[in-house]
């Protein structure tokens, strides 16, 4: 098994066609066609068969595909590493609930890059409840957002920041500025973004305490994508409220008033507990509850694309 075996696979999984992967690849199909046979053989597993709608693939072919795009996300990470240490720099490895990544992170990593010249900031959004199995397999350096109900005495959590959830409307909708109660939510047509997908944080409260259909929910690609939705008036969006109080204050947007309205919650940091000296991590850890951390995640600020490392991940949909 070869990384450039893995690759072809990956792509095929990706793109659902072998022609397409080899386009992408820059290959002949009869290449990417030969890298599939060789890993067949290796596993005895046929990993995958072609049907009308496209590709359909075994219980191993999914798994191998998991552990493939995995093993290559590793394979990148090292040589970037290693890369990074000949030239003297350091890697922070952030995971982030998709909430935190998508309003909080730029402004932080913003603030916190500027304090060490030689440290590139790697962020990947991730499920909170993969937070503790990251950090023991050392994917990751620090995880931030929703703390999952147990956490491994072998981590270190850390609040970092309190928020407000408010429901949000278009300006015309009828419930704009008006108390609502549970029954009248739950008819609403509800606006979300990825971070309503998971189990943990704020969102998925606010959703299972108003108790909402499934069937009334509809989610977005981002929370950005889903206020806009709001704005046009196509139902209530929850957001934090220190993102869209702009929008409220300039009428582009109107809050839906009472209780039933808001939750508050808690973003929280974790890291492996070490005795060793402070890490990047640790330190990152620490300083993002400071008040110059709160004011530079709620301000929104871009980073350097210097410091920036965006981190791809494969995810299979089934």
């Amino acid at each position: 098994m070869t990384p450039t075996q893995l690759r072809a696979y990956v792509a095929v999984v990706r793109l659902g066609s072998v022609k397409q992967a080899a386009a992408e690849l820059q290959v002949s199909e009869s290449a990417v066609s030969l890298h599939i046979a060789q890993l067949r053989r290796e596993f005895g597993d046929k990993l995958f068969s072609r049907t009308a709608g496209g590709l359909a693939f075994t219980p191993g072919g999914l798994r191998l595909a998991s552990r493939a795009a995995e093993l290559l996300g590793l394979q990148d990470r090292t040589i970037r590493e290693v890369s990074a240490a000949t030239r003297g720099r350091r890697l922070l490895r952030v995971a982030a609930s998709s909430l935190f990544a998508e309003f909080a992170a730029p402004g932080l990593i913003e603030l916190f890059a500027k304090r060490a010249a030689d440290l590139d900031v790697e962020l990947s959004v991730r499920s909170p409840g993969a937070f503790g199995s990251l950090l023991l397999a050392r994917a990751v350096d620090i995880a931030i957002g929703p703390q999952p109900p147990v956490v491994d005495s072998a981590t270190a959590s850390r609040p970092v920041m309190n928020y407000r959830l408010v429901l949000v409307v278009g300006p015309e909708h009828p419930l704009a500025g008006v108390p609502a109660s549970p029954g009248q939510l739950r008819e609403q047509t509800w606006l979300l973004g990825p971070s309503a997908t998971t189990d943990l944080g704020g969102v998925p409260a606010m959703l299972r305490r108003l108790a909402v259909p499934d069937e009334r929910q509809q989610i977005f690609q981002s929370h950005a994508a889903a206020l806009g939705e709001a704005k046009r008036g196509k139902g209530v969006s929850p957001a934090l409220a220190f993102t869209v109080a702009p929008d409220v204050r300039q009428g582009h947007l109107a809050q839906v008033a009472g209780p039933n309205a808001t939750m508050e919650a808690v973003w929280h940091s974790q890291v492996l507990a070490s005795p060793d000296a402070m890490s990047a991590a640790d330190e990152l850890s620490r300083f993002s509850s400071t008040p110059r951390a709160i004011q530079a995640m709620m301000r929104g600020a871009g980073v350097s694309v210097g410091h920036f490392r965006p981190s791809v991940h494969v995810t299979l949909w089934s």
